[in-house]
């Protein structure tokens, strides 16, 4: 009864703690910031591997239903039957293989129905050789390569339109600066729902090169 009880209170501290935005403990994929555009922050990650799934719908919809696929896939729907910590950000993206009209770096991700890639990153312990084999087929394991990404931070709502809003400032501040778009912008989420909306870690993000002289 007592660790049940201890238990019970440590996963409403963790609760509280989500409403109003801390995230201490929750790993983040490690990056070197190499250089900034106005309040745009550009990174460079390493490899690092993610669980990810593609989901057909409208973008929020699409977003809630990829969330619930891969996290059970974390929480032990895998062979293994293993469970695997939640980590931060969450991503979405539009799926580069489907054709969907006025898509980034040209313009902003469109609202309505398309395909979505939802991808959790991996805890850094793991190798593409440990990490169990998800049940659901329609998970798979991806290495995401080493990248350079320009990211704008912002707090506030998630809704479609705010993240078309923020998709397009990032672009609009890439231009004429030493860097340039070289694919589709993606969301990057670090707190669930419920966090106090002027509390949360939002961002979007788009893979740069060096911009042409």
């Amino acid at each position: 009864m007592v660790k049940w009880l201890a238990a019970l209170a440590s996963a409403m501290l963790l609760a509280a703690c989500s409403v109003v935005g801390v995230r201490d403990g929750t790993e983040t994929p490690r990056y070197d910031v190499i250089g900034r555009v106005g309040d745009v922050e550009i990174r460079r990650y390493a490899p690092r591997l993610a669980a990810e799934t593609v989901v057909d719908g409208e973008e929020e919809a699409a977003r809630s239903a990829g969330f619930r696929r891969v996290a059970a896939y974390i929480f032990g729907e895998n062979r293994a039957k293993a469970t695997i910590a939640m980590t931060a950000p969450v991503a979405q993206s539009s799926d580069g293989s489907a054709k969907i009209a006025m898509t980034a770096p040209v313009a902003t991700q469109p609202a309505g129905e398309g395909k979505f890639v939802i991808r959790f990153f991996m805890p850094a312990e793991y190798t593409r050789g440990t990490l169990p084999e998800p049940m659901d087929d329609t998970v798979r394991i991806v290495t995401v390569p080493e990248e350079t990404m320009a990211v704008h931070r912002f707090t506030g709502s998630r809704s479609a339109a705010a993240m078309a809003q923020a998709r397009e400032l990032l672009l609009r501040q890439l231009q004429d600066s030493p860097w340039r778009a070289a694919g589709e912008p993606v969301d990057w989420f670090y707190d669930p729902p419920w966090t106090l909306p002027p509390l949360r870690r939002n961002e979007v993000a788009v893979q740069v090169v060096p911009a042409s002289p």
